[in-house]
């Protein structure tokens, strides 16, 4: 068992950004643009400024994110003299979703701290919930292009994205493992209302905590329990399972299980994201 359990807690000091407001060219089965409503949201003049605001108020980084565009990025290479800025000006930590980047967004890509990627190993459930025309080699070009160019690259990988059945996860954590990753991230389905994944059962905890494990024998930089999964009771007997199973991080668990955890392992809180 590892000795120290870092729990995230981001929502206090690592707030979220969307940099395209509610927009997103698209309309993924899981997410339904649902996810960004809950984000903050500076236009993009007032960004450098929000940023600034964000240090003096005593945070220590953001995430940045949004919609994708119909190039299937999300547009952060249009505000790349605000990250400078950002970066130049602020000891803030950026974390950043970038979807479908290439050679040119080399340029901007070294002023955030971290990329995290969403990364799916399976052409069928790519097609199925994203509805987009990409592959698996198109996740694995962003990968080589960033750990080339020396970015850190979190992979996120959703268990149960294909609608609840879990298969692909196996093979996509295989995949990964050839990369100089120090941080992999998973993330549950959550059947979200409004979407078409609303009626959905969610992944049993056990089948979850099954890739966990495997995870966890296979992979050997940090493994980090994300910040999206089932709540409520779920959520207790996933987070005690993933503990025991001996991941390194886990964000936002119940208070129940931090208090179980400190029993366990020796536990440090942050107030970050996960990938930090």
């Amino acid at each position: 068992m590892p000795k120290k359990l870092k729990i995230y807690i981001p929502g206090i000091k690592f707030p979220s950004i969307s940099l395209t407001g509610n927009y997103c060219a698209l309309n993924c089965a899981h997410c339904g643009r649902h996810y960004l409503e809950r984000m903050r949201k500076p236009t993009r003049r007032e960004l450098l400024n929000y940023c600034m605001n964000l240090e003096k108020e005593g945070y220590t980084g953001c995430l940045l994110s949004g919609g994708m565009d119909s190039r299937l990025k999300v547009p952060l290479d249009k505000y790349a003299d605000e990250l400078r800025k950002i970066k130049r000006g602020t000891s803030l930590k950026l974390n950043a979703h970038v979807g479908f980047i290439d050679e040119s967004d080399l340029e901007w890509v070294k002023y955030v701290d971290v990329v995290s990627l969403d990364f799916v190993g399976d052409n069928d459930v790519i097609k199925r919930v994203y509805k987009i025309n990409k592959t698996v080699k198109d996740y694995l070009r962003i990968l080589d292009l960033l750990t080339e160019a020396g970015v850190r690259v979190a992979p996120h990988i959703t268990i149960g994205l294909d609608f609840g059945r879990i298969h692909w996860e196996y093979k996509a954590i295989d995949m990964l493992l050839q990369y100089p990753i120090d941080v992999l991230v998973l993330d549950v389905l959550i059947p979200t209302a409004g979407t078409e994944m609303e009626s959905l059962q969610k992944p049993s905890v056990e089948e979850s905590l099954n890739v966990v494990r495997y995870a966890r024998e296979k992979f050997d930089g940090e493994l980090s329990i994300g910040c999206m999964r089932p709540l409520g009771k779920w959520r207790l007997d996933f987070d005690k399972g993933a503990v025991l199973a001996g991941v390194d991080r886990l964000t936002n668990p119940p208070r129940k299980v931090i208090e179980w955890a400190k029993t366990v392992r020796e536990v440090e809180i942050i107030y970050e994201c996960c990938v930090m």
